[in-house]
């Protein structure tokens, strides 16, 4: 049984807005670690939301761990494109605030403060980020704030990491070093995540499946198993085989873009 189950899920913005999703039909199973990539504009985002429960679909089921979607889900952490960091608070605070909403974190927070700061601290040495608890967000370069963004969608333990673009702002070395950190985190901890991204590399060194969408609306039209041993290395991305299923994803975005042109 798949943790993530979209059965023919539809998303019209409006009653005559944009028919963003399209039928769109997948599974995701627990622990397992999807790419969606695709045009531009084909549905992505949208695809985390209705996932997320944060807009209900048009048409179509969305079940997550065994229940149907029918709101927004406590279970799921999120990272966006933009660390969106308080900026008046330091970075354990600002990673800590989801324990400050989230059920039943919130209820125990104030008599097992210690405890939730100890793993606060622990997440943040994970991602290279000891040292830099008490620093606020102007404080750390960009990197680093994506960094403590990571560990604040990681804080409450997600069953469900939904990921929207978190690197593709940043350099490319800077990059690089994320997707080392957050295959260090995915490895330790095993949530299940579905990340949104336009960088098929990246796709491929963090995926276990790499999800094709078409364009505009958008459905899932292909899927490529990456059969690469972890942990990866960032030169496997240069390797014959990596080189090959990049191309064959830059196929299929191509094809989809040209046939909605």
């Amino acid at each position: 049984m798949n943790f993530v189950e979209l059965d023919r899920v539809s998303l019209r913005y409006g009653e005559d807005g944009t028919l963003a999703l399209q039928g769109a039909t997948l599974g995701v199973a627990a622990g397992e670690f999807v790419a969606v990539v695709g045009p531009s504009g084909c549905g992505k985002s949208t695809l985390m939301r209705v996932v997320t429960g944060l807009w209900p679909p048009t048409a179509g089921t969305i079940i997550v761990s065994g229940r149907k979607v029918a709101g927004p889900l406590s279970i799921v952490g999120m990272a966006f494109q933009n660390p969106t960091l308080l900026p008046w608070r330091k970075t354990l605070d600002n990673v800590m605030l989801p324990l400050e909403i989230v059920k039943p974190h919130c209820e125990r927070l104030r008599s097992q403060r210690a405890a939730y700061v100890a793993k606060a601290r622990d997440l943040l040495a994970l991602v290279g980020l000891k040292g830099f608890e008490d620093r606020f967000p102007w404080e750390l370069s960009g990197g680093m704030q994506q960094r403590a963004s990571l560990c604040r969608a990681l804080i409450h333990d997600p069953s469900l990491l939904m990921l929207d673009e978190p690197f593709a702002a940043l350099d490319m070395f800077t990059r690089e070093e994320l997707w080392l950190a957050l295959q260090d985190v995915w490895l330790a901890r095993r949530p299940t995540v579905i990340l949104v991204t336009h960088d098929l590399r990246e796709a491929v060194f963090l995926a276990d499946r790499v999800l094709v969408m078409s364009a505009r609306p958008g459905r899932i039209i292909a899927e490529r198993t990456i059969a690469l041993e972890r942990p990866r290395r960032l030169d496997m991305t240069y390797e014959p085989y990596s080189v090959a299923i990049i191309h064959e994803l830059r196929e299929y975005i191509s094809t989809a873009r040209s046939s909605n042109m």
